[in-house]
């Protein structure tokens, strides 16, 4: 198995919510000029202001709220 080559990963398309606590990221990636697919990430703010990745986890109902009319925008890109 070949392992993962970071070049060949292309980010299609994004957007990012600013929430209190973290930043909730839509993006639409392609690895190896594949099939584009949705990802979803986030990253926690730290108290030195510094963002670091997380898990996305569970989404409370205003992430929710927010992040659906991204992934509505993000299929136009699938």
């Amino acid at each position: 198995m070949v392992a993962f080559d970071t070049s060949l990963d292309k980010e299609l398309w994004s957007e990012s919510i600013d929430f209190e606590r973290s930043v909730v990221k839509v993006s639409v990636m392609s690895y190896n000029e594949g099939t584009p697919k949705l990802q979803l990430g986030r990253q926690n703010k730290r108290a030195d202001g510094e963002l670091s990745f997380s898990k996305l986890g569970r989404l409370t109902k205003e992430e929710v709220e927010k992040i659906l009319p991204l992934m509505e925008k993000a299929k136009e890109h699938l």
